[in-house]
């Protein structure tokens, strides 16, 4: 008898599990296939990892449904009931508190001075992703008037292009735009040592620093202008799994047979054939007699297979095809290698803590919750800056409950200080949190939400007589983690869309010619994972999709019916 092609998955996230899921349930196909998923990891979902954190449920990696118009993630959630739960979870209120926006030595900042940067922000963002005609960003104040049009003047080039500008440049330009329109504003007054331009250009810097968290580019100056408008969105309101972002996962995986997904199987060197060609005709394009790639194992146990889908992040391949490295041999061609080298990837970090005002309240009644804060904080070189308040803390936008009344409150990290939160003992991030709030204590010690005198805190431990303290810490670490080296992609200044799509090719590369179509085994490796998907990279959907497009690639070649 002979033997059924084998298909081996490497990885078991969304891109792996998803295009698992459907070469195993596709009509006539559950049988056709020899179909194995390794996992590196000892556990399943990829960069999705849901978990416990005081009785809450949260994610240490993706949050959110990014839309739920049109999104199989939310239609999956959906089905499978995912979207109730008794248990309470992370941001499960959405956004229903109106953030206070605190600036460095305790000013609470009132909309008139924060509203007008955010519209600015905002349409600058809208423009770049293409959702502004190129004429203005429209409507409201004069000055907030075509700011975009003259940020993005500046870009072009003759053939009306914008060159490599960046999404920081095209931002910064934006802003200096406005500025200069809108100089002869009245100074400020009862702000401290904020004058009127560096408290604008602080509130500016708080939206590029939650920017610099959507798209994982620790650097906006990194970030290409031209390919974010390539970037697509869902329709509808962005919402949390309620039941946690690994039903999801759990439910892919529960139609595989047991014993199709291998944990503990770390792949230290995929071997193929790049140009072998027929000699004979072979029916259905499968020859049973030799499989043409070797898997090999860091334990040392070799699998051989037909094909192989390579779902691994992209910070695992651009460590595998670098110099010195032997993630494939032969090394990739380099055309897949210039792809991968040119996209952008970065670090993005969770930073979970409790906080007590009494010292043992799980959670905080009305009067002694922890507002929702928006951070305004001084540069890092800044002379006005406090000493106290620790570099890796000030380009963080927030620090807010889980939802309305939690006590386990949230700030995102991305780029270095996501890196160097990796680094630091929970005493040293209970002592630069804390510093930090001190260092808003004035605005907090007006706030009527916190009725306590003032928060107090001396390394993670409340002073004799103190109301308010840290208490646990949780943080993620997508950087450091071998398996993944970072948490998602972004198009840099330097690369393009179509590098996305070179990602998503499979190899060997097969062209027009005869030769060329001569190819013995074809479709030997293909990838699979956010990173290979032009207009959703970075996304879970995005990665649904890609798992789907592989599947479906060797479903048609094998002359079985995909969708």
């Amino acid at each position: 008898m002979a033997k059924k092609p084998r298909i081996v998955i490497i990885g078991a996230g969304m891109a792996g599990l998803t295009a698992a899921n459907k070469l195993y349930t596709s009509t006539s196909s559950n049988d056709l296939f020899d179909l194995v998923v390794v996992e590196g990891g000892d556990r399943i979902g990829g960069r999705i990892n849901s978990s416990e954190f005081c009785g809450d449920r949260i994610e240490m990696g993706a949050t959110w449904i990014h839309g739920i118009g049109g999104s199989p993630v939310h239609q999956i959630a959906r089905e499978i009931h995912a979207l109730e739960s008794d248990q309470p979870w992370e941001c499960m209120d959405g956004f229903s508190d109106e953030p206070k926006t605190i600036a460095e030595g305790g000013f609470e900042l009132n909309a008139s001075i924060v509203d007008p940067i955010s519209t600015l922000f905002n349409n600058l963002m809208d423009f770049a992703q293409g959702k502004l005609a190129q004429d203005g960003a429209g409507g409201g104040d004069a000055c907030f008037s075509n700011f975009a049009a003259k940020a993005a003047s500046k870009g072009c080039t003759i053939n009306g292009r914008f060159g490599n500008q960046s999404v920081g440049a095209f931002l910064r330009q934006g802003f200096d735009a406005f500025w200069d329109s809108c100089k002869d504003r009245a100074e400020l007054s009862g702000y401290g040592k904020w004058s009127r331009k560096l408290l604008e250009e602080a509130i500016f810097a708080m939206h590029e620093n939650t920017q610099r968290t959507y798209t994982s580019a620790g650097d906006l100056f990194n970030l290409d202008f031209e390919a974010e408008r390539e970037y697509r969105m869902f329709p509808g309101e962005e919402i949390t799994i309620s039941k946690g972002y690994l039903s999801v996962i759990e439910h892919l995986a529960s139609v595989l047979p047991p014993g199709a997904i291998q944990l503990g199987r770390k792949v230290a060197t995929i071997e193929w054939q790049p140009e072998s060609h027929k000699s004979k005709e072979i029916p259905n394009g499968y020859d049973s007699s030799c499989r043409p790639v070797k898997l090999h194992f860091c334990d040392g146990s070799v699998m051989l297979a037909d094909h192989v889908i390579v779902t691994v992040s992209l910070g695992v391949l651009k460590a595998g095809t670098g110099q010195d490295s032997g993630m494939f041999n032969p090394p990739l061609p380099s055309f897949k290698t210039e792809a991968i080298s040119s996209l952008g990837y970065g670090v993005v970090n969770k930073l979970f803590l409790q906080w007590s005002p009494n010292g043992n309240n799980r959670n905080a009644n009305d009067k002694d919750k922890f507002p929702s804060l928006q951070i305004v904080f001084h540069p890092p070189e800044s002379e006005l800056r406090h000493e106290k308040i620790p570099w890796w803390m000030r380009r963080t936008a927030s620090l807010s409950p889980i939802y309305k009344n939690s006590s386990v409150l949230l700030s995102w990290f991305a780029g270095k200080e996501a890196l160097e939160l990796e680094t630091l003992s929970d005493e040293e991030i209970i002592d630069g949190v804390s510093s930090t709030v001190s260092g808003l204590s004035s605005a907090l010690k007006a706030h009527k939400e916190v009725k306590h005198n003032s928060p107090e805190f001396c390394n993670g431990s409340a002073r004799e007589g103190g109301k308010v303290r840290f208490v646990k810490v949780l943080k993620s670490k997508w950087g450091s983690d071998p398996l993944f080296l970072g948490s998602y992609s972004y198009v840099a200044v330097g690369s393009s869309g179509a590098d996305l799509d070179t990602m998503a090719e499979p190899l060997p590369k097969t062209g027009s010619s005869e030769l060329d179509r001569a190819v013995d085994h074809p479709l030997q490796i293909l990838f699979a994972g956010e990173a290979t998907h032009r207009t959703h990279y970075s996304t879970t959907h995005g990665a649904y999709f890609s798992g789907l497009r592989e599947a479906n690639r060797l479903l048609q070649h094998y002359h079985c019916h995909g969708v």
